[in-house]
C-alpha cells in the first residue's frame, strides 16, 4: 500500500482556525517569472500546486494582485516591482482583514515569502521581525504595514561570485536555471507545513 505524501496528508486533515493571508515579493510576470529575485513568487506558486488550490486571477480589491483561495489559506502574489511592494501587501492585507469576522480578525497572521541573496540556493529560512538586511522589498513591507509583526520567509538564491552591484543585479533578474527552479520550488512542504502549525496555534 503507497504511502500519502506530506502534501496529501495535509490535504485530508480538518479545518484550521486561523485565517492565514500568504503573500509572495518579486517582481511582475510575465517578463520577471521564475527569474531568482521572484524566488517568493516561484515558491508560493509550489504551494499553491501542492495545495490543488485554483489557478491564479486577478482581483482589484487585493491591489489588483494575483489571488488563489482554498479552504484554509489566501495566497496572492504581489502585482509590484519588488522594491515598492509594501503599498500593494499593505492594501491587500487590510482587504483581508475585511473579509473575516470580528471574532477572527484579531487572529488573522500574515506570512511573507522572499528571496534570499547570499543564502544557500533552496535553503528555507523563517524569521519575524528584525532588519530587513538590505531587502529593499522587505524595507517596503515594514515601513507600509506600519510595525505589523508578520512571519518572514526567505528562499534561498545563493550569490554571484562578484559583488559588484551590476553583477548582483544581472544575477538577481537572471532566469532560473531547471535544477535551480527545482531547488525553490522544493521548500514548498517545508513552508506547508509552518503554515498549518501557525494556522492551529
Amino acid at each position: 500500500m503507497a504511502h500519502e505524501t506530506d502534501s496529501q496528508m495535509l490535504l485530508h486533515r480538518p479545518l484550521l482556525g486561523r485565517p492565514i493571508f500568504v503573500a509572495s515579493l518579486g517582481n511582475p510576470p510575465p517578463r520577471y517569472t521564475n527569474t531568482l529575485h521572484s524566488a517568493g513568487h516561484t515558491l508560493l506558486e509550489s504551494i499553491r500546486y501542492s495545495f490543488r488550490y485554483p489557478e491564479w486571477e486577478r482581483n482589484r480589491s487585493f491591489a489588483n494582485g494575483f489571488t488563489s483561495r482554498g479552504r484554509d489559506y489566501t495566497l496572492w502574489q504581489s502585482p509590484s516591482l519588488m522594491n515598492v511592494s509594501g503599498k500593494a501587501v499593505a492594501t491587500a492585507w487590510q482587504a483581508f482583514l475585511k473579509e473575516q469576522s470580528s471574532e477572527d480578525r484579531p487572529k488573522a497572521k500574515l506570512i511573507i515569502l522572499h528571496d534570499e541573496l547570499e543564502s544557500p540556493l533552496g535553503k528555507v529560512r523563517f524569521k519575524i521581525g528584525g532588519s530587513a538586511k538590505g531587502h529593499n522589498g522587505l524595507k517596503s513591507c515594514i515601513s507600509a504595514l506600519g510595525g505589523l509583526e508578520f512571519l518572514r520567509v526567505g528562499i534561498g538564491i545563493g550569490r554571484p561570485e562578484s559583488r559588484e552591484s551590476g553583477d548582483v543585479a544581472a544575477y538577481v533578474l537572471r532566469q532560473m536555471k531547471p535544477a535551480e527552479l527545482q531547488k525553490v520550488s522544493d521548500g514548498a512542504g517545508e513552508v506547508m507545513q509552518k503554515m498549518v502549525y501557525m494556522a492551529e496555534e
